[in-house]
């Protein structure tokens, strides 16, 4: 979806009774909109538009809900831009939860309620989650004062031995910007390729020193084998020298 582009559903809810009036309306940088649907009726989907089965008013598209009607309705341009798509259902029990139409941002405080045809709110209430009892005592209201992405789910409501149809709460997750994590790897980075540098620096100049001592030592080696040499021969210049004067004498 377009980030300019956004639906309201009035009333504000994903559950409606039959014949109940609701109206879509279109946000956004277009000055044409079209709301369409994608509906599920009698085990048979389709898709449509407003301006073919319904009254469209400018970006507004007003119907009156239908027995077993289930669609996923959204707005699209002209031009291609289309908003979030939204969850509505009608049904015709006496019982219903009230949830939010639109995704929950997550660290929001969100209300479920129940309600009885010809009625606003009911108490006495008892809230599932995914078929799962919430707290094992009865209230007028849920409320979750901080979403998390583990609220996510299925709900539905029970009251006087009836249960409501269950309706999905989805739990949109906050965007955190790379921005701040930016700065962190790259210090992070720049502290490993200084250690690296610093490291390959280190052993450089022990192969360095090692080489200058292996020289040092091949060349004093040097020094004492040539000693040696000259001094056998001047032995041997001596010897030479002794058996001569035998000689003559």
């Amino acid at each position: 979806p377009d980030p300019t582009a956004s639906l309201t559903v009035t009333p504000a809810k994903e559950q409606h009774f039959i014949s109940e009036s609701v109206s879509i309306n279109c946000e956004g940088d277009s000055p044409q909109w079209i709301v369409k649907e994608f509906v599920t009726l009698n085990n048979r989907s389709k898709l449509s538009d407003c301006a073919t089965w319904r009254t469209m008013s400018g970006s507004s598209c007003t119907f009156n809900i239908y027995s077993s009607y289930r669609a996923v309705c959204w707005c699209e341009s002209g031009s291609g831009v289309f908003s979030n798509a939204v969850n509505i259902t009608g049904h015709n029990r006496d019982l219903f939860l009230v949830s939010p139409v639109h995704p929950v941002t997550e660290g929001s405080s969100v209300t479920l309620t129940c309600r009885l045809r010809g009625q606003n709110t009911v108490s006495n209430v008892i809230f599932y989650h995914n078929d799962k009892l919430i707290q094992n005592n009865s209230r007028e209201e849920l409320n979750i004062s901080k979403v998390s992405q583990s609220d996510e789910g299925f709900y539905k409501c029970e009251y006087s031995g009836k249960v409501s149809p269950q309706s999905w709460m989805a739990v949109q997750a906050v965007s955190r910007p790379e921005s701040s994590t930016f700065p962190v790897l790259l210090v992070i980075r720049s502290v490993i390729g200084v250690g690296v540098i610093i490291l390959l620096l280190f052993l450089l100049c022990r192969c360095i020193r090692s080489e200058v001592s292996c020289f040092s030592l091949k060349k004093r080696a040097r020094i004492r084998i040539s000693s040696k040499y000259t001094l056998l021969s001047c032995m041997d210049n001596v010897k030479i020298q002794r058996r001569f004067l035998n000689t003559m004498m």
